[in-house]
């Protein structure tokens, strides 16, 4: 089935540029997987209300090439929490123009974990209400 709409929340919107890309004139993958960190972290930074650290990335899959110019959206999904941890779906979309064509491109599965100033795991906050 072809997904027609991102699921989750607009994390991260920013613009592939020619120093992005890889050999075949194409946005570099390694390009790709960082702004999805950066988006999730986004989320992650937010539900733990501080710092917070990557420490897997499970289930990444590159479904299309993403090209100079295209708009890269990310969209983040809380899915699990844990005492200390979250795991996050992820999905990278594009919005090519001028054919104004949108499409899934990537998709990940990323875990963080909350972290104090020094780097050390600690409890995420309780949720209020």
């Amino acid at each position: 089935m072809t997904e027609i709409e991102p699921t989750g929340t607009l994390a991260l919107q920013t613009i592939a540029m020619p120093a992005d890309t890889n050999a075949n004139g194409d946005i570099f993958g390694g390009w790709l997987m960082a702004q999805m960190d950066l988006g999730t972290s986004v989320l992650a930074r937010g539900r733990a209300r501080g710092r917070v650290a990557t420490v897997a990335v499970r289930e990444m899959t590159f479904l299309r090439p993403v090209w100079v110019g295209d708009v890269i959206s990310i969209h983040a999904e809380i899915i699990r929490l844990g005492t200390t941890s979250m795991t996050i779906d992820v999905e990278a979309w594009v919005h090519r123009q001028p054919a104004d064509e949108r499409m899934k491109v990537a998709g990940a599965r990323f875990v963080f974990v909350a972290v104090d100033e020094v780097g050390r795991k600690r409890s995420l906050p309780e949720v209020a209400g």
